[in-house]
């Protein structure tokens, strides 16, 4: 019913009931994607021929025996010319204001949700009177998704509206999203539309499409499980089917992704890579877009193990092991990247870190170089290549995307580094850079370190980076078994 009611509310958005129709996602002022055939579909009668105008552009459809039709404009380079969008049939709708740029859909939990302005519960993000008075770029549309598609306010949802302060406060408009966008403004001198649609305390599950899960088998049983939810809705596949498939196949560039609070909550770890590669798997099937770019954030560091209100309780070593699956959901899937934010959360007590802006800047700067091709910049975290183990007690890490060499962000001595012998109890380790892609750690209390360890802790903030200023991944080099979860009272070990 949901579903039916969704359909329902897209069709009021986009107008009042008529014989030709379009979901809510066109409208005055949207922004289309250039450089690629453009989608435009709706409804109308059955066997109604459809004429769609856009400058000098022209395309036809006709409407199938269910009333849907489906027509694809040519490619079309980048314009800030406003133009209109005419749809015709035995009526004719007309959507003003159109602009051809860059389009990107952003998506995820209560981090990507997080707006510039006050949010009930939350710390506002960094700056944010002034960077709000400051969001004044006409060339910059902005489409809010309301939770389950549910529009509650018609004015500011469900259509896109020119980037303003006063659209940026009323949309409640995702913070990241909006420091993206702006980043590929200045940067590309092209318009640039931002979808957004999240929805805080929700799990990955929620977000992906049923035959995506049901082709991984790796996933048997993720439709029959009943996830723990602070709100109705956001069980598996829910939150595709009212926040992203209506929007489908809107023709965009790529996805922005912040999400895993709430799987972390879980206790879950390993199996998350599977769950977002079979997500984005789904997503870019949706689209007929395999190498659509997909560009996602590795949660900020947060004292997960000092609250007992989350599904499981967490040991300190929890979020690491989560950090470890984000990462390696890299070598899942292709076209990816992922910037990592242990630099960004202050003392690790607040789950929504207010600095925004560089977790906006840095998945912009992964687009700029990745999907662009702006290739004189720095855009990865260093990233451990290999640990060679020596005979004196020493070990050497090789690092990758290190820039014009690793540097200490704050001038003091490398920290967050452990090393472990054969007993596998870790000791903290001194580490220097000995040169500008390799780091050396040792400890005088392990002779023979067997493993080392780096920022492996719920709330560490190294200081390890590379030119570019972007903080190093945390690493390990064993696989020995980690303890993620802890017994709750009453509960007994093994149960």
């Amino acid at each position: 019913m949901r579903f039916i009611s969704l359909l329902f509310s897209l069709s009021l958005a986009a107008g009042p009931l008529q014989a030709v129709s379009l979901p809510a996602v066109f409208s005055d002022h949207m922004v289309l994607q250039c450089d690629r055939p453009v989608n435009v579909w709706g409804e109308a009668d059955a066997g109604e021929e459809i004429t769609i105008r856009f400058g000098e552009h022209r395309a036809t459809a006709t409407a199938d025996p269910e009333g849907q039709w489906q027509a694809e404009l040519p490619a079309m380079p980048a314009s800030a010319e406003p133009r209109e969008l005419v749809v015709s049939g035995s009526e004719e709708r007309r959507f003003r204001d159109v602009l051809v740029g860059e389009v990107w859909l952003c998506s995820g939990q209560s981090n990507m949700e997080k707006p510039l302005g006050d949010k009930r519960g939350q710390r506002p993000t960094d700056n944010h009177l002034s960077e709000i008075a400051a969001a004044r770029h006409p060339r910059m549309r902005l489409f809010q998704v309301p939770h389950h598609g549910e529009v509650s306010r018609p004015e500011q949802q469900m259509r896109w509206l020119p980037c303003s302060p006063e659209s940026v406060v009323a949309t409640e408009f995702s913070a990241a999203g909006y420091f993206f966008g702006r980043e590929l403004l200045v940067n590309l001198e092209v318009p640039v539309g931002l979808i957004h649609s999240s929805f805080g305390g929700t799990m990955v599950e929620a977000w992906t499409p049923r035959a995506a899960i049901e082709a991984e088998p790796r996933l048997e049983g993720v439709l029959e499980t009943e996830y723990f939810a602070w709100v109705d809705g956001v069980q598996a596949t829910e939150l595709w089917r009212s926040m992203v498939e209506p929007l489908v196949p809107y023709t965009l560039r790529g996805f922005l992704w912040y999400q895993g609070e709430a799987n972390a909550m879980t206790g879950e770890s390993a199996e998350y890579a599977t769950k977002l590669a079979t997500l984005v798997k789904g997503w870019r099937q949706a689209w007929s877009n395999p190498e659509a770019p997909f560009y996602y954030v590795q949660l900020a560091p947060f004292n997960y193990s000092a609250w007992d209100s989350f599904p499981a309780w967490l040991t300190p070593r929890g979020l690491p092991l989560f950090w470890e699956a984000q990462a390696a959901a890299l070598d899942e899937i292709p076209h990816s990247a992922m910037i990592v934010t242990t630099d960004l959360a202050g003392d690790g007590r607040d789950i929504h870190p207010t600095n925004k802006r560089d977790v906006g800047l840095r998945l912009a700067h992964l687009a700029l170089r990745e999907t662009y091709g702006d290739e004189r910049r720095v855009v990865h975290s260093p990233r451990v290549a290999s640990a060679e183990f020596g005979d004196d007690g020493r070990v050497v890490l090789e690092f990758e995307h290190v820039g014009g060499g690793l540097a200490r962000a704050d001038g003091n001595p490398l920290g967050q580094f452990e090393l472990a012998g054969k007993g596998r109890d870790f000791h903290p380790a001194e580490a220097r850079i000995v040169d500008d892609g390799r780091v050396e750690v040792v400890s005088s209390l392990v002779a023979r370190p067997v493993a080392v360890r780096f920022a492996w802790h719920e709330t560490a903030t190294p200081n390890l980076v590379n030119s570019a200023g972007l903080p190093a991944v945390p690493y390990r080099s064993d696989d020995w078994p980690v303890a993620n979860t802890r017994e709750k009272p009453g509960e007994v070990s093994g149960e």
